[in-house]
Parts: C-alpha cells; structure tokens; sequence
C-alpha cells in the first residue's frame, strides 16, 4: 500500500545531514511494512533484525557498540555482505534493546556511510533508559494511521485522490465526483485508517471482519497498558480509554475529570494522560482564548479535548453498525458530531504534523474547533457534520480578530463566499494551502 512516508524516506537516503533514522508511531500503524518495502525497492540488499522476535539478536549489543564489530558479526549471521550507501539495515522493535538504541549513536559518529533504519512503539522508546538514547545523533520521522487520501489509494480511486491533490481553486467539483468522495468518506469514516483493516476492506469490503481487527487492535494497545505504564497508573489508563467516546459524544467535549469521578482531580490523571499521548494513540487539543503567536504560549492547559488516534478504532470503542453507512448522512451528525472533530483532528496531525488547539471566546458564547499555527498564521477551521454553513462562532471570531480568511470544512462542495472559504470533509488536506495560493 502506498504511503505518504515514503517520499521522506527517499528524503532521508539523499540527505547531506543524514543520520540513522527511526521511525516512531503507534502500534499497528505500519512502520515495519514500509520499512521493509523501502529496503526492498530502494537498496540493492537489506538485512532486518527484529528484537522482539528474535531476542538472541541483543546479545550482539551486549559488550561492545562498535560499528565495525556490528557489522561483521551481522555479515556473518546473515551470510551476506553489508555494503555502505547500497545496503539496508532495519533495526524493528528497537525499543526491546536499550543498547541497540544507543548503538545509533556509534553508527552516527563512526560509520555514517551506512544506512539504518528503526522502528518502535513511541512509548518504548520514550522510556528507554536516559543513557541509552542517542540524543542530536538520530533522525525522526512519525507516522500515523492512513490518511483520507492514502485510503483513496489502497481501495483503488487513486484517480479521485488526484482530483483533489490537483485542485487549484474554490471552483466546486463537478456533482458526480462530490457525490462519490462523500461515499468514500463514509466507508473512511468506519475503516479508519489502520493499515490491516484497510487492506482487509480493500480486499473483502466485509465490514464485519473489519470491525474484528480494529478489536484485536484496541485488545493490544490496552495489553500494552499493563506492559509498559507503572502499576498504578494502570487503572486510570483504562478508565481513561474507556470515557474518551463518551466524552466525545457530548456537545461540549471538554474533556471533564470529574465525569470520571466525582472526586477526580486533574493532578492524579495527568501522568495517565501523558503515557496515552505518548504511546500515540491518542490526540490533545488545547484551549486558548487569546489568539496570539505562538499558541502553546497562550493555551490552558487545564482545558483540553481528547481524541482518538483513528475513527475506525474510535467507532469501534462505541460498537458502530456498519449500517449506518447506508443511512444518508446520519453517519456524520451521529455521536453530536463527534466523527467529524475526530476525523479533521486525525488529518490534520498526520497530513499536517501540527499542535492542535481550539479557541473558546471569553464569555464562551462561541467556540472554533481548531486553530491552526502554519508557517506563521494562525488559521482557524470550524468543523461541521451536516451541510448547515451558519456559525455564529465564526462571525464572532471574524468580529473579534478580523482575520484575511475564515475556514469551515463540512458535507458542502469546495466553494469560498467571500473571506468564509468551504473546504468539503474529504478534501480537508487542501486546507489552508488551496486559500494561501489564491
């Protein structure tokens, strides 16, 4: 399946300032398949040593972190040469070995002609020990669940995806392709973007079986819980999980500590909070009322909204029938529109790599669901899940701050009505770009 990644992996080989390269993300989002597709397609070899398969492989970390000692000990192992510039080495599940991590470093310093890649869950290798992380020797590059658009591929509509990556303008597309990405959105919108569910529904279209996977997945990452968080974080972590949707489903998704208990206070949860975001699998966005450069200078880090890392998984937590999908629009206003913050908070993290904020006026009377921080604007997006443009949230932030443009993304075709620019839910990667190129 294609993926967005892969043309900064090419980045990464032809970089004058490359070093080794590890690729961070979540569990299931699938670092090791475009891994071992990159060492496949772009180097003549590539060996692949993964920790947690074969833990005996640690033991060549064990006494001495020597490149030149590495290398000959995988040579042998292998029975293969390991050649500079022309060969791969993919280290997987990097995080099982604290000495393997910090072999990167040695690679970087002493044998930087070699080309090694890694992968590992984000919350084994923030954990791994102080000493063993190769700080200024490595680079990073994250990834998420599949896009919208990277769906669009592995389901075979490349051709709409080339559609909307070729748009220039506000001109609206033509009612037919409209119709047919809304469609598409909806299968999205269960799918999600894990990359065996959607390569199982590319594959079936079984909906059923789909949603088994995305169970399995959900089974692991709550297993993950119980592996790697501290004892008694366990439960909060659980309870936590368990109250995102929810919390979602509720007109203010605020996220509220005391709807977990009634004597919930912030402090005993935030390290719960931190371990989720830090194994990937979820997304904070946080207040701000004052609109100023840079946001997270101004934001309340007591007031913040959750979402999950894919809505796939999200429809799953709440037990969606895929059904629904055949119900007109009702998918998108199901759950008071919960779907739709979800899905722009999961394409604009991966398409954007952005911070995610919203902005609540100070009499809170009006609310705009993102505010994003783009190469140094700040542009604000409301979300909607039907095809009513009216918001009295943008006419009060407009009256407030007066901004050149204003942004919403809802079921309407692409379409700008003066400064108010309406960017269709499937289109949402043009966002803001098509405008700052008008």
């Amino acid at each position: 399946m294609k993926r967005n990644i892969y043309s900064k992996l090419i980045k990464w080989k032809m970089s004058k300032r490359r070093k080794p390269l590890i690729v961070c993300g979540a569990r299931q989002v699938g670092k090791t398949y475009i891994l071992e597709e990159f060492g496949k397609n772009e180097y003549e070899n590539s060996i692949y040593i993964n920790f947690e398969e074969k833990p005996d492989m640690v033991d060549f970390f064990k006494n001495n972190l020597s490149p030149k000692e590495l290398i000959k000990n995988f040579a042998l192992y292998f029975g293969k040469k390991i050649r500079p510039e022309k060969d791969l080495i993919i280290f997987d599940e990097i995080q099982v070995s604290n000495n393997a991590l910090n072999s990167l470093k040695y690679f970087c310093e002493q044998a930087p002609e070699y080309h090694i890649v890694s992968a590992g869950s984000l919350i084994g290798i923030k954990l791994s020990k102080p000493s063993s992380f190769p700080v200024g020797k490595v680079n990073f590059l994250y990834m998420y669940p599949m896009t919208f658009l990277e769906f669009l591929d592995a389901v075979d509509f490349s051709n709409l995806r080339k559609l909307i990556q070729e748009t220039e303008s506000f001109k609206s597309y033509p009612l037919p392709f409209h119709n047919e990405l809304i469609q598409h959105l909806k299968k999205y919108y269960y799918v999600g973007g894990m990359p065996e569910a959607v390569k199982h529904f590319a594959s079936t279209e079984n909906y059923y079986e789909v949603r088994e996977i995305h169970s399995e997945i959900i089974n692991s990452y709550q297993l993950d819980f119980a592996k790697h968080a501290s004892k008694s974080d366990i439960p909060k972590l659980q309870i936590i999980w368990n109250f995102i949707p929810s919390q979602l489903a509720k007109e203010n998704k605020k996220f509220i500590f005391s709807a977990l208990h009634k004597s919930a206070r912030a402090r005993e949860y935030e390290n719960a909070i931190q371990w989720l975001q830090d194994a990937g699998i979820i997304y904070i966005s946080y207040q701000t009322n004052t609109v100023k450069l840079p946001l997270k200078g101004f934001v309340n880090r007591n007031a913040f909204k959750i979402f999950v890392l894919d809505v796939g998984i999200l429809g799953a937590m709440i037990k969606l029938n895929h059904k629904i999908i055949l119900e007109g629009d009702k998918l998108f206003n199901e759950y008071k529109g919960a779907f739709v913050e979800n899905y722009i908070a999961q394409q604009l993290t991966a398409e954007k790599q952005i911070d995610l904020f919203y902005w609540v006026s100070s009499g809170k009377k009006a609310e705009i669901d993102f505010l994003c921080e783009i190469e140094g604007d700040i542009f604000p997006l409301e979300a909607k899940s039907g095809i009513n443009p009216k918001s009295k949230s943008l006419v009060s932030y407009n009256n407030q701050y007066n901004p050149k443009t204003l942004s919403r993304t809802t079921l309407l075709n692409l379409k700008q009505d003066g400064k108010i620019c309406n960017y269709p839910l499937y289109s949402i990667s043009l966002f803001p770009y098509l405008l700052k190129s008008n």
